[in-house]
């Protein structure tokens, strides 16, 4: 199956470690020229450096997605170096907790720049290259957040819950013109972020994971696994659509209480 993203270009934002670092390595073991995109320069450069390093076709840039400006910029690089752009994968998010009663307006305002704001910026400007093309693929990276509500999550999780919003509405819109729209909600993933968290919760990364019914965290891989099916002409009919990968999580109801 190697090669299934041959000949096509993708951009990665939030490119430089976890769920887009992944992506952006099996976008480019499968073909694809990758532009990584993250807000840390050297974070995108030793991606890109992967990617090469492996035998594959990169390139970093250094974007912060909360400014349009940028973003568009980032989107007519691609256009420019590669003559097209095929996949856009909005992953690039700003995960800062604290309670609703708690969070400061610049701390919300924040969030809400960086994970809702910078998906919409990367949407539209994807959508002035795909349009024209009549063909592309943008993925946007929402979050088991966004499903419901999360403890210490309000802002994190009400940005994600747009974004699946935002996505069904770009598919509706767009994919009479050639352009599919899908979101990925993944679960607990192994990323910094996550990671850092976790060992401040009451038992640690084990009681974590007990509470999972895979009774495990996620790898980014998995989450690339889904990005790849996305991204590739295998999903030629899949558009508007919210994949959630999340271990078993979101399956679970609770039982109701009478108290």
């Amino acid at each position: 199956m190697a090669g299934r993203l041959r000949g096509k270009v993708a951009i990665v934002t939030g490119g430089g470690s976890g769920i887009g670092r992944a992506c952006a390595l099996r976008f480019g073991a499968e073909g694809a020229r990758v532009l990584v995109s993250d807000v840390r320069a050297e974070a995108a450069i030793g991606v890109a450096k992967e990617i090469e390093a492996a035998g594959g076709s990169a390139r970093a840039a250094t974007t912060d997605v909360s400014d349009a400006r940028q973003v568009d910029e980032l989107v007519a690089s691609a256009k420019a170096g590669f003559g097209r752009l095929d996949v856009m994968v909005n992953n690039a998010a700003a995960p800062i907790g604290g309670l609703v009663a708690e969070i400061t307006d610049d701390a919300w305002r924040r969030v809400q720049s960086v994970t809702l704001d910078g998906v919409f910026h990367g949407v539209r400007a994807a959508l002035g290259v795909m349009v024209p093309q009549g063909t592309g693929s943008i993925i946007n990276v929402s979050s088991g957040a966004g499903l419901g509500g999360e403890y210490a999550l309000g802002a994190y999780g009400a940005a994600k819950a747009a974004v699946i919003n935002l996505t069904q509405t770009a598919a509706v819109e767009n994919t009479r013109h050639g352009v599919r729209v899908n979101a990925i909600c993944p679960g607990p993933i192994a990323t910094p972020p996550l990671l850092a968290w976790i060992d401040h919760v009451p038992g640690g990364r084990a009681a974590f994971e007990a509470q999972i019914p895979a009774k495990r965290i996620g790898l980014p891989e998995e989450i690339a696994n889904v990005a790849l099916f996305l991204a590739s002409d295998e999903a030629s009919y899949v558009s508007g659509a919210v994949f959630v990968a999340d271990g078993g999580v979101a399956a679970r109801t609770a039982a109701p209480r009478f108290d």
